[in-house]
């Protein structure tokens, strides 16, 4: 089920699929998604939410899994991907696609004023608490403080905002 504010704007270039497995695609009132985001119900029933002055740039790719939820004022840059969803593959006996998904860990959430730098990718139970800051090419899980700038791999903290 897609609901999207009026007021919000997508790309005629994006692609946004609609469940088939009952899970809502949400997007807040004066959100930005750009061109060629992609948007897929996959790996799970989860919903996604994405809250009000939320911008998503090109490329991100975001799979709705065990859920994702971006709350206000959040800024997500070019080709990052949101995968809140993992395979089973330990039986080596059956085809790691025959084998389904394994327990979710929470889905990824996001708090209100976060800014994510591209190339970023955001794992199933990656939670990042409002205000924080993730440095481009950073891969994401487990959660994050609250204005507190994370960069590297591994990543880690470098900074805070004041």
């Amino acid at each position: 089920m897609l609901l999207i504010e009026p007021s919000a704007r997508i790309s005629p270039l994006a692609d946004i699929e609609d469940s088939t497995r009952g899970s809502r695609i949400v997007v807040g009132a004066r959100s930005v998604i750009d061109s060629f985001v992609k948007v897929k119900p996959a790996g799970g029933s989860g919903d996604l939410v994405i809250g009000e002055q939320v911008v998503i740039n090109s490329g991100c790719v975001l799979y709705t899994g065990q859920g994702i939820t971006i709350g206000n004022h959040v800024a997500i840059a070019a080709n990052c991907t949101f995968a809140p969803v993992n395979h089973a593959y330990k039986d080596k006996s059956r085809l790691i696609m025959e084998q389904g998904f394994l327990p979710g860990k929470g889905g990824i959430v996001i708090e209100d004023d976060v800014w994510i730098g591209a190339n970023c990718v955001l794992l199933d139970g990656a939670v990042l608490r409002r205000g924080c800051v993730v440095g481009a090419g950073s891969l994401v899980r487990g959660e994050l403080a609250a204005y507190t700038v994370y960069a590297g791999q591994p990543l880690r903290a470098v900074g805070e905002r004041r």
